[in-house]
């Protein structure tokens, strides 16, 4: 039995099949200049459990980092509607954009600092952003 595809094309779908949900070249273009700072951190983390995972997460300075994709994020600069199933891109964005809005809400209100990039910004400039605020944000003391 052969199963249609919920894309609305080939190409299509072969794009979407090939989105990766982790390791994008952004995130491992900002992961490559912070451990070469030195800086250790975890990959694809969920700092409160649950499903709501960060990209770059570091945990003893409690500091939750998202780069989130122009396009899957609704990038004010970059992102462009898809006209082809244009009703269902724009749920689908809109969605992702409240969720992203809750999970910084929920994080911050649990003590962490969030930062979030698009994955237009360059890596190095990211990476600055990141160390200020790590520089902000030394690690918490551990209990006795």
């Amino acid at each position: 039995m052969v199963e249609t595809s919920w894309a609305s094309s080939e190409g299509v779908r072969r794009s979407m099949v090939a989105n990766r949900g982790r390791d994008t070249g952004p995130e491992l273009a900002v992961r490559r200049i912070l451990h070469a700072e030195g800086l250790r951190y975890r990959v694809d983390f969920a700092p409160l459990g649950g499903r709501r995972r960060a990209d770059i997460v570091f945990t003893r300075q409690r500091i939750a980092i998202f780069i989130d994709g122009c396009f899957w994020h609704g990038c004010p600069d970059h992102y462009t509607a898809p006209v082809r199933n244009g009703e269902f891109w724009a749920d689908k964005v809109r969605s992702n954009m409240t969720r992203d809005a809750e999970t910084t809400a929920t994080i911050s209100a649990a003590g962490w600092v969030v930062l979030r990039f698009w994955e237009h910004e360059s890596a190095p400039d990211i990476c600055d952003r990141i160390v200020e605020s790590m520089e902000r944000h030394p690690p918490a003391r551990r209990p006795s």
